[in-house]
């Protein structure tokens, strides 16, 4: 079931970024169908990897990460609500959290259960922390390269829109972190 949900959810992106990317097209609007173009691909990695793959994947995450691109993409870049000055930000500190989550799934799947006991809960907080930031320092690469290669403005600030996201992205990836590394602490400690 939560598979065959979550084809239906990328595949329904899917198809209403590209029925997106047509209609832009056509009306000549050349940055809203590349974002729907590029959105189309977003959409594409979960199908791929559910059709492709015997990953067994987390059904908040994958929503979470549904409605991320919906946010970012249809919402920020083609429906404009980055205008606001607020929403970059604003889903810095999602994006933050949302990889801090990823990064508290894979520790869970790459330790085994028993040795869990055994691992400091501050190596907890510091591999979910340097996990979720660098996923922030990649995506600012990602946007620096397309200015740089494809003219794109992407940086609309410069280094100040840059650091303000790094710094929305570390705010996230602290509190989901810290809460992680508590739980740890926690549940240890009562075994």
């Amino acid at each position: 079931m939560k598979r065959k949900f979550l084809l239906i959810l990328s595949a329904a992106y899917v198809i209403f970024m590209a029925y997106l990317c047509f209609y832009y097209f056509t009306k000549g609007e050349t940055h809203r169908y590349q974002v729907a173009f590029g959105a189309i691909f977003c959409g594409l990695v979960p199908l791929c990897l559910i059709l492709f793959t015997k990953i067994k994947f987390n059904m908040p995450i994958m929503i979470s990460y549904f409605a991320f691109l919906f946010a970012s993409q249809y919402l920020g870049s083609i429906l404009g609500f980055y205008h606001l000055g607020w929403w970059d930000t604003f889903l810095h500190l999602l994006s933050g959290a949302l990889l801090a989550f990823v990064a508290i799934a894979l520790y869970e799947r790459m330790t085994h259960q028993h040795a869990r006991s055994d691992i400091s809960y501050w190596l907890v907080f510091l591999f979910v922390l340097a996990f979720s930031v660098f996923g922030g320092v990649v995506w600012e690469i990602y946007e620096f390269s397309m200015d740089q290669f494809f003219a794109m403005t992407l940086q609309g600030g410069g280094n100040f829109d840059t650091m303000v996201d790094l710094l929305a992205d570390t705010a996230g990836a602290l509190l989901i972190a810290a809460v992680a590394a508590f739980k740890t602490k926690r549940r240890f400690k009562m075994s």
